[in-house]
């Protein structure tokens, strides 16, 4: 089926003739008696036609020709399917001797579409100065709203840039105009980077630190969208960048610049911004702002500035760092779940504090990789997070091939985890991993029974390595490791001070158990970022 022939516009010969501009056929049409009011399916007539399309010749046959029929006003103001009238459509069109013409013939100047738009919001939304300057001295509701979203004609002139108008309007109009949101032409300026209507708005007396209903102001708007070029001309008018831009009272423009990671508007907003919401209680410090944005290049430049890497604990967004902020909630992103974010990386280097509870969100948000840096700068946690870490690892099993050979290779004891909940859930190559750092034939009988039954179970694939005893040497680490503590024997300067050859020191170390799985142990954050070395997993 052609549904272009289908659905095409049906059109009266004498709205043909219209569109096409031959008033001479129009009018000889209509002297032998065809009708100049028959509509399409959308409703148009010839003066529909005739207007839309410029035919300034065809409008006046027209007019002349309704006048003698008595229904001169009646067919000037009739509507399409859309209530469209003839004036909208030569507005719309920008056609100034055809709105001029319909004028004279009695056209209502203030009568809407169905979407409330009027032949001034039209004319105003094609740019036609001349137009709007016509339909306005001809009386022309400039204050009303004129579309569905509550818009004046001066926030759509602000919205399309079309600066000769608004020059004009801001003569006429009422500058701080409102819409449904409490949107002024102003901030639709700001909003949409229309620097010059921005510009001559403020000139003419437009509040610059105007607010919407949810408090953003135009200079927010500005930073979020980075129109630099909006954000200094707002400066320069006496917007104030402190004002606070939501309901809570931390938001400020600076924190907008910084999460879209416009920097040329947040190095401009810096040198103006109170430094109160740094570290203030109940604010919010714009590095958190730019962490949860993923925006590296925002949060070198407010750490360069000053800016802590540990701010203030972040009620409004439920963290007690920036640094939980890079990977909490449960992040999806292949950077995170892979490697090591360049976001956690400059934190630690500017100095940020790693708290005990990172480290089990690490394995609560499923990242248990990201336990490498904070282990590599700062070690194991101490005090009451370390068993707090034990039990949050056994409820994370299922990650345990990561989290637990970078636990052990900075010094957690592996007789924390010698526990059922692991040798229930574990997978194969974990247990043969963790049992390497035991006595495997002294452990307790519920851990034997355990192995036994997913031995015959066949969840549990038996190594020939444990059918043995433990050699003696590695039965000697295990009392050595004993005596002066894992976290000892994992620091390389401890082990290097013992009086015996290096092959043995590094054997202390458990180096043999980590190269048979593949694991080299980690080493500080600068020195594996100079090699390109991310985490290993087993």
């Amino acid at each position: 089926m052609d549904f272009q022939e289908c659905y095409q516009h049906t059109c009266s010969a004498v709205a043909l003739a219209a569109r096409e501009g031959k008033h001479r056929l129009v009018s000889k049409l209509i002297h032998r008696g065809y009708s100049a009011d028959v509509s399409d399916n959308r409703g148009w007539n010839p003066l529909h036609e005739a207007a839309f399309h410029g035919s300034y010749a065809c409008t006046r046959v027209l007019i002349r020709s309704a006048r003698s029929c008595c229904r001169g006003r009646d067919y000037v103001n009739s509507l399409t399917h859309d209530s469209a009238t003839p004036l909208f459509l030569a507005a719309k069109q920008g056609h100034r001797r055809i709105v001029r013409a319909l004028l004279n013939a009695s056209a209502d100047v203030n009568r809407v579409t169905d979407d409330e738009a009027s032949p001034l919001f039209a004319a105003v939304d094609g740019g036609h100065t001349e137009v709007v300057k016509l339909l306005v001295s001809s009386g022309s509701e400039v204050n009303r709203s004129h579309s569905a979203s509550g818009w004046s004609c001066l926030h759509q002139a602000a919205f399309k840039g079309h600066v000769e108008i608004v020059q004009f309007l801001v003569g006429v109009a009422d500058l701080n105009s409102t819409d449904d949101f409490e949107i002024t032409p102003l901030f639709v300026a700001a909003q949409y980077g229309q620097r010059r209507c921005l510009e001559i708005l403020a000139d003419a007396g437009a509040a610059v630190n105007c607010q919407s209903h949810d408090l953003a102001t135009p200079l927010l708007i500005a930073s979020q969208e980075g129109h630099l070029g909006c954000v200094e001309a707002l400066l320069e008018r006496g917007a104030d960048p402190n004002l606070y831009c939501n309901e809570d009272k931390w938001q400020l423009p600076v924190h907008a610049a910084a999460e879209f990671g416009h920097i040329g508007i947040l190095e401009r907003l810096l040198s103006v911004t109170d430094r109160a919401c740094d570290h203030s209680p109940g604010k919010v410090s714009p590095v958190y702002s730019a962490v949860l944005g993923g925006q590296t290049e925002s949060l070198q430049v407010l750490l360069r500035e000053g800016f802590g890497p540990d701010a203030q604990d972040c009620e409004s967004f439920g963290y007690s760092c920036p640094l939980e902020a890079t990977f909490w909630p449960p992040a999806t992103s292949a950077e995170t779940r892979c490697g090591i974010p360049e976001l956690v990386q400059v934190l630690l280097r500017a100095g940020a504090r790693v708290g005990g509870d990172l480290y089990c969100r690490c394995l609560q948000a499923d990242v248990p990789h990201l336990l490498e840096p904070f282990l590599a700068r700062d070690g194991l946690p101490s005090g009451e997070h370390l068993p707090r870490l034990v039990q949050t690892g056994l409820d994370h099993v299922h990650s345990a091939g990561v989290w637990l050979p970078l636990l052990l290779q900075a010094g957690m004891n592996p007789e924390h985890f010698l526990q059922d909940a692991l040798f229930e859930r574990a997978e194969c190559h974990v247990l043969h991993f963790l049992l390497e750092f035991t006595n495997w034939k002294m452990l307790s009988p519920s851990l034997q029974e355990i192995l036994s039954r997913r031995r015959a179970e066949s969840t549990w694939k038996w190594c020939d390595l444990f059918d043995s005893p433990p050699p003696l040497g590695h039965l000697c680490r295990l009392v050595i490791r004993g005596v002066v503590g894992a976290k000892a024997l994992a620091g390389r300067a401890f082990v290097r001070q013992l009086p015996v050859p290096p092959v043995l020191q590094d054997y202390l170390r458990f180096d043999n158990v980590f190269r048979a799985h593949r694991l080299p142990r980690h080493c500080p954050l600068e020195e594996r970022d100079s090699r390109g070395d991310g985490p290993d997993h087993l």
